[in-house]
């Protein structure tokens, strides 16, 4: 497989669970039928690796940014939001290039580049530095004397702690939460739009396959 968009800091949690494998959705959507809209949480999860892989192809593709501690070139200039239907992609690209990097992205993912299902500027990120920044505080300001100076140091030390972990788990969120192989993904069409906001955008809408 190739680690192509591993962090280095990824190592400080050093474990792996049993790799993907194409009807691990299919089967686990079988298995707990009865669960609402357990198929449009799947294919969200699936969408948001595509999302992922197709920034990162259409970052080769075109000028390159470098990411320190990243093993690859990322474009500040292009982001995504993704749906149970597809995903939105923002940033000036040549339609020609989207279609091709759509789908380069989705036969890497599933011929084993799982790591460009993880990008370091997803908002899983962010969700997860302010959720652990949030509860360091707490735990600190639980624990310490409620002496102001030491209540502060406490919040800064809080910070810190979750700035530096904060990486690591986000990673570790996005490849076993928020995210999964597309294996059942088949690409519909691309066309230029708006999002809910108004804001110009490609969409690439998705379908179920089994």
């Amino acid at each position: 497989m190739t680690q192509a968009a591993t962090a280095n800091s990824g190592e400080f949690f050093n474990f792996e669970p049993s790799a993907p494998y194409p009807t691990q959705d299919s089967d686990l959507l079988k298995t707990l039928s009865f669960i609402p809209s357990l198929q449009e949480v799947l294919m969200l999860r699936q969408v948001h690796a595509l999302e992922h892989a197709t920034v990162w192809v259409l970052s080769e593709m075109g000028d390159r940014v470098a990411i320190p501690d990243v093993n690859q070139s990322d474009d500040n200039a292009l982001g995504g939001l993704s749906t149970e239907k597809g995903f939105y992609l923002y940033g000036t690209v040549n339609p020609d290039h989207l279609r091709q990097a759509v789908q380069r992205a989705l036969d890497r993912l599933q011929g084993g580049e799982w790591d460009l299902a993880v990008h370091p500027r997803c908002g899983t990120n962010l969700s997860v530095n302010i959720l652990l920044a949030m509860g360091l505080a707490a735990g600190a300001s639980f624990l310490l004397p409620r002496n102001p100076l030491e209540q502060m140091l406490g919040m800064g030390l809080a910070a810190v702690v979750a700035t530096q972990i904060a990486p690591d788990l986000g990673e570790l969120a996005q490849k076993y939460i928020t995210t999964s192989i597309p294996f059942n993904l088949v690409v519909d069409e691309i066309v230029q739009t708006s999002d809910f906001w108004g804001r110009s955008a490609h969409f690439i809408s998705v379908r179920w396959q089994d």
